[in-house]
């Protein structure tokens, strides 16, 4: 049965798509388990930093899953499979980071939702690509939004109108991912990342998000604007304080996320 595996290890949760069988696609029950994850992170206080990844070696997530965009036999062309009751949210709504560390395909709907992460980390097996195109489609989850966004045009617009597919030394060209490691290595080196982000305060990374997130399409003095509203709350806070204290005593901080 298809769904999503939600594993906590202390302040790092592991959020991983179990469809192996169908490449990870984004079944119904798969899309369900993810809303269903992003809220529980979102609202469990201890926890701060999500890897979101793929079961299997396949994929990280091969899109959506087309059985559920075609029409029975004598049936009309409808909008797609149903959507969750609650109100769908994405990483890029949640202030706290999302890591995706993809290996094998990262295709459609797959490479739409790595692109909802902050911080993108491919093995050396990944394969990046917006197919939608090759079944007379186009990308419907955010693809001719954020790819013009993140990476050059010309990039953009050569993915989105071929269809055609991207090893990971192509995206991480293009910058679309930071980083390119061997497959045994990327799920320690997204921990480490992860570890690295929990070590800092999480009062000041998550408004660094929301800064940045917010402040993309301000114009300048108003996204300087946003990040000095929310600097000074930041430095109203108890973690501000303690990390301070710990620069002058030499030591390392005790956040709280408070």
């Amino acid at each position: 049965m298809p769904g999503v595996d939600f594993v906590k290890e202390g302040r790092i949760v592991y959020i991983t798509i179990n469809n192996p069988e169908a490449r990870n696609s984004l079944a119904p029950e798969v899309v369900m388990g993810l809303q269903n994850a992003y809220y529980e992170f979102k609202d469990n206080d201890d926890l701060w930093v999500a890897i979101l990844t793929g079961a299997g070696d396949k994929a990280f997530c091969a899109g959506a899953d087309i059985r559920g965009f075609v029409p029975a036999p004598g049936a009309q062309p409808g909008a797609g499979p149903q959507r969750a009751p609650r109100t769908p949210i994405r990483p890029d709504q949640i202030w706290k980071p999302f890591i995706a560390a993809i290996h094998g395909y990262c295709l459609g709907g797959g490479n739409e939702l790595a692109m909802t992460c902050d911080i993108r980390i491919a093995a050396e097996n990944a394969e990046f690509g917006q197919p939608e195109i090759n079944i007379g489609f186009m990308p419907g989850a955010g693809g001719t939004q954020r790819l013009p966004r993140f990476i050059p045009r010309a990039f953009a617009a050569e993915i989105l109108m071929t269809g055609n597919r991207y090893n990971a030394q192509e995206a991480l060209r293009m910058g679309l991912v930071s980083r390119v490691v061997p497959r045994d290595k990327l799920m320690s080196t997204c921990k480490e990342i992860a570890e690295t982000i929990i070590s800092r305060g999480p009062v000041g990374v998550r408004a660094s998000k929301e800064a940045m997130i917010r402040g993309y399409d301000m114009k300048l003095e108003e996204g300087l604007g946003l990040e000095r509203e929310l600097s000074g709350n930041v430095r109203r806070t108890e973690d501000f304080v303690e990390g301070a204290r710990a620069f002058m005593q030499k030591r390392p901080p005790a956040y709280k996320g408070k």
